[in-house]
């Protein structure tokens, strides 16, 4: 997903709650430019056109906001509880992301919901969304399937994205499940593999750019927020492509599995508070670990390593785990999944599921369906990847 853009708002009325740093609709003027400004006593603005850039959103009374022309440049906004009073004068040209559907009140109009429908082809029902790629040189292709499942708002984000680094075609996955709201999910998605593949040693030193990335994505969220969205964050499970080697990044509990010579081999740890390990790293800097339901973080976070989460950030750290395979005639796949699936679904069963099923996206569709039928309460996020065209090699395996 790019940046979010609102290119212009042109002859309409509009009235809601509006949240600044989210997602956009892009939008294109249809029919006559307004330029009344804004009316205070009816609570209701008819903002002269102006690009995106040059919008803040700022409060009225709480419930409306009203446009000024300063102060906070480049930020996408999200569209929360809101009606459109005046339909007729817009159309919505292009939905930027999947969750600034679903993550909209219910309550909001049948219009403005059908709209985004009839539109961005975005399913606003909870539906699943799922789509793939092939690689250019062939030799990898990918899918996802995505969906909100039993849940009103969705947390899940993904990526899912082939680059060109010094000449080296690049293939880079992931899978982020937010907690305490989207926010910091959305964040890694739109920043983490801008920030791996920007480091000096992405293709030299693999390992220390992810792990580098991770750690700065991780404080620059925090920095952006500042003493908002405090308790937001964010799992990752990640999968980066280069040449013939498969490097897999994970904090949290989302999880990485491959498929080697027809096993189940799971390539990362879910990061649980009660885990020796990670309870003494918590408790000697400080923190504990308590019952509450489950094994939690100070009583609260069932994981002990995330993204975010401003309160815990002394003890639930965004150091990944990485692990490194060697890419050959027998690694066969990929799934990085959310734990939508892996708290009903088990990595053998999951492997054997898919494995007659040659197309990742349809791969990524099952897997979502099945853990769906059998339960799962939670948002519900996959990426599938199939290796193709390589040549048998020794197998190693690396452990950071």
């Amino acid at each position: 997903m790019g940046r979010s853009v609102l290119e212009r708002w042109s002859g309409g009325t509009f009235s809601g709650r509006f949240v600044v740093g989210g997602t956009a609709l892009e939008w294109t003027k249809v029919g006559s430019e307004g330029s009344r400004g804004l009316s205070s006593k009816r609570k209701e603005y008819i903002p002269h056109s102006c690009p995106l850039h040059a919008f803040h959103m700022t409060p009225d009374n709480g419930i409306n906001y009203q446009l000024s022309t300063h102060v906070l440049k480049h930020q996408p906004l999200e569209f929360v509880q809101t009606r459109v009073l005046a339909i007729r004068t817009f159309t919505p040209r292009r939905l930027q992301s999947v969750t600034s559907a679903q993550n909209l009140d219910r309550s909001s109009s049948n219009e403005w919901m059908g709209y985004l429908k009839s539109v961005a082809g975005i399913q606003t029902d909870g539906s699943p969304v799922s789509g793939g790629g092939l690689s250019q040189n062939g030799k990898f292709s990918y899918g996802y399937a995505s969906s909100p499942g039993k849940r009103a708002s969705m947390e899940d984000f993904y990526e899912t994205r082939i680059d060109g680094v010094d000449g080296e075609i690049v293939g880079l996955f992931g899978v982020f499940d937010g907690h305490g709201g989207a926010r910091a999910a959305e964040y890694v998605k739109q920043n983490l593999f801008s920030n791996l593949i920007r480091h000096p040693k992405f293709i030299s030193d693999t390992k220390l750019a992810i792990a580098d990335a991770y750690n700065h994505t991780d404080s620059e969220f925090l920095k952006s927020e500042n003493n908002h969205n405090r308790d937001a964050g964010s799992t990752a499970s990640t999968a980066v492509l280069v040449g013939d080697r498969l490097l897999v990044a994970n904090v949290g509990d989302s999880r990485a599995v491959i498929c080697r010579g027809g096993n189940a081999i799971a390539v990362s740890r879910d990061h649980k508070p009660d885990q020796t390990d990670e309870r003494q790293r918590i408790e000697d800097a400080g923190g504990f670990v308590m019952w509450a339901g489950t094994w939690r973080v100070g009583g609260v976070l069932a994981v002990s390593r995330a993204f975010g989460d401003r309160l815990l950030k002394q003890y639930v750290v965004a150091d990944p785990e990485i692990q490194e395979e060697v890419v050959d005639g027998a690694l066969e796949f990929l799934i990085l999944a959310s734990d939508g699936i892996w708290d009903v679904v088990s990595n053998e069963e999951a492997v054997a599921m898919i494995k007659p099923i040659e197309n990742p996206e349809q791969a990524a569709k099952r897997l979502l369906e099945e853990a769906y039928q059998r339960g799962s309460t939670d948002n519900i996020t996959c990426v599938v990847v199939r290796f193709l065209g390589y040549h048998d090699k020794n197998v190693l395996l690396e452990q950071r």
